[in-house]
């Protein structure tokens, strides 16, 4: 799926509730359905920097796409972590640099949540896309040479 097909899928989920409690549930439960972070990624280089509560982000690239993980300590910031995983992992660098993510505003995540929350969002959003830029700049590996040349 590409990632405003993801982008949809979400805010279509997010519709079926019109009270903010639900939806702070909905995240909660995304989050709480999030694999955990595996403990050797758990380093000050993978925290988020922004964010109030504690957030790891690991990004790896394999066969030219960047796969997430994540964890936080704090149950709404898991959710939201989970939901841009949901959205960005498994795609490109490029496809990542070019998303315009307007399930954010379509939900309305960004106005519910508080200014600190708001900012961590924008600041994991940051990350990923450093990632992003980070492993579209990398060379591609080169294959050794065979025979005798």
């Amino acid at each position: 799926m590409t990632i405003n097909e993801l982008q949809d899928e979400v805010i279509e989920e997010f519709s079926d509730f019109t009270d903010w409690m639900d939806k702070y549930q909905l995240l909660i439960d995304l989050g709480n359905d999030l694999e955990p972070l595996d403990e050797k990624y758990k380093t000050e280089s993978n925290l988020i920097d922004g964010c109030q509560s504690r957030v790891w982000l690991q990004a790896d690239y394999d066969d030219g796409k960047i796969w997430l993980t994540a964890e936080s300590d704090a149950l709404i910031v898991k959710g939201i972590i989970a939901l841009l995983i949901r959205v960005l992992s498994g795609h490109t660098p490029q496809e990542i640099l070019d998303a315009d993510l307007y399930f954010i505003e379509q939900i309305g995540l960004k106005d519910h949540l508080s200014p600190t929350r708001s900012n961590g969002l924008l600041a994991m959003v940051k990350q990923i896309r450093l990632y992003a830029l980070a492993y579209k700049m990398k060379p591609a590996p080169t294959l050794p040479k065979g025979g005798n040349d």
